[in-house]
């Protein structure tokens, strides 16, 4: 799932998800709302802090094959 779907779910808190990850809150929303890219580091990130819940698949749609090669076999 995006991270707009996990914050509305009520699975997650984004200002609790913001400080796991040491980030700003505002900077997590903007990411959320696509107006900031996931960089792959931070998308590793995200992935460990939401037990797997916002996978780097989800959050990096377009190439995530590309920086993740190991995924592609791998199940879902």
């Amino acid at each position: 799932m995006d991270l707009k779907t996990y914050f509305d779910s009520g699975r997650g808190n984004g200002v609790a998800l913001a400080a796991a990850l040491s980030i700003p809150a505002s900077y997590l929303s903007q990411m959320a709302s696509g107006n900031r890219s996931v960089s792959p580091e931070r998308a590793v990130a995200i992935e460990k802090a939401t037990d797997g819940a916002v996978s780097r698949r989800d959050l990096r749609p377009d190439d995530w094959q590309a920086i993740w090669p190991e995924l592609v076999e791998a199940k879902v």
